[in-house]
């Protein structure tokens, strides 16, 4: 495998595992070793490149130990500590990083939870980690630009040159994206006046704000489901489209009071319409489970109660079901029982946090 197809091997088994995991050394065997051994390329049983439980006396700290050390040319290059997977990452709780950064020649510290791993460098001070990482990288959500730089740190690629060249615009570029993401979710009052100001000639009173505040928020979550749609489609190929096979809605009100291995769902002539949203909700699902199984394999039949994603197009391979024909949009997602949860969405793009079930749900379905 390649670098990339090894990265998105290590993401599939941090989803499915990770739940299952529940103490810190858990998470670094489960899934540090195999990032710093599949990804980073580094023999975690030899010494020479990999020393665990490195100790350095820090000043009046005696015996204090940082998770890994990694070694190149001779050199401790990397330092890495590890957290439990469900522990958020902040550097007030990595104080053995912060100052071992400091008496090591290691230019690189990675602080991880085993699914996040946040890279940090000595861009504002000499010798001083960062306060802020220059890389970012979730394996469970991955962000395909960060995959070369990635690489870089990579014992066959290691090149600490030109990672810490490329760092200053890295952590900068990351801050801008991380900034956005956070506008989009939950927009702030100058990101509200921002576009306001721009359509609208009068003052920004409260009022103005109140008018405008929903239709930003409305105006930005279509503008992203447009995006994402318009991505999807050219990645996928228009013709991959599944096509759709409606159901009259008696039939899905008799249908649903049925087991789901006894239920079929009708061809009938009802002109049922697929909308926009469910499109785009069929194309994020595909992009989720891409990785499991080939998106050939993965079909929709719409209907006018809901509209079911399928694996093989065999409704008794139900990967989801989209409730978006009512004010509250839901996404179904059924059990080994049958048993349907639904997972209350306001736009396509949420679906994209209910992606370890979704492929949890394609594993047992595969199986």
């Amino acid at each position: 495998m390649d670098f990339t197809e090894r990265l998105s091997a290590l993401a599939n088994k941090v989803a499915q595992q990770k739940a299952s995991l529940e103490t810190e050394e858990a998470t670094k065997n489960a899934f540090v070793m195999p990032f710093i051994s599949t990804i980073l390329g580094y023999d975690v049983f030899d010494p020479s490149e990999v020393v665990p439980e490195f100790t350095a006396d820090v000043g009046v700290k005696k015996g204090e130990k940082i998770d890994y050390a990694i070694v190149q040319d001779g050199q401790i290059q990397m330092l890495i500590e590890c957290k439990h997977v469900g522990a958020p990452l902040s550097l007030e709780h990595a104080s053995q990083l912060y100052r071992y950064f400091a008496v090591t020649n290691a230019r690189i510290a990675i602080l991880t939870n085993g699914a996040k791993y946040h890279f940090y460098t000595d861009l504002d001070a000499p010798n001083r980690m960062d306060a802020k990482p220059f890389l970012v990288l979730d394996l469970l959500d991955i962000d395909t630009t960060v995959i070369p730089e990635l690489q870089k740190l990579s014992k066959t690629e290691f090149d600490l040159d030109s990672i810490i060249n490329a760092a200053g615009e890295l952590k900068y570029v990351g801050e801008i994206k991380r900034a956005i993401a956070a506008e989009f979710r939950d927009p702030s009052v100058d990101w509200i006046r921002f576009f306001t100001n721009r359509v609208y000639e009068g003052s920004f009173t409260q009022k103005t704000r109140d008018q405008f505040t929903p239709l930003v928020v409305k105006a930005s979550q279509q503008f992203l489901n447009e995006q994402v749609n318009n991505r999807l489609t050219t990645a996928l190929g228009a013709s991959s489209v599944a096509p759709v096979f409606p159901q009259d809605d008696d039939a899905a009100v008799e249908l649903a009071s049925q087991p789901e291995a006894e239920k079929d769902l009708q061809e009938s002539e009802d002109g049922i319409i697929t909308t926009a949203e469910e499109l785009t909700a069929f194309n994020i699902v595909r992009a989720i489970v891409c990785n499991q199984v080939d998106i050939s394999r993965v079909s929709y039949r719409d209907a006018k109660s809901y509209c079911a994603i399928l694996l093989d197009d065999n409704n008794r391979k139900t990967i989801a079901r989209l409730h978006f024909n009512r004010s509250q949009k839901y996404v179904g997602i059924l059990d080994e029982n049958k048993a349907e949860t639904r997972h209350a969405v306001d736009a396509p793009e949420q679906i994209y946090g209910l992606s370890d079930t979704l492929r949890a749900t394609v594993d047992r379905l595969l199986s």
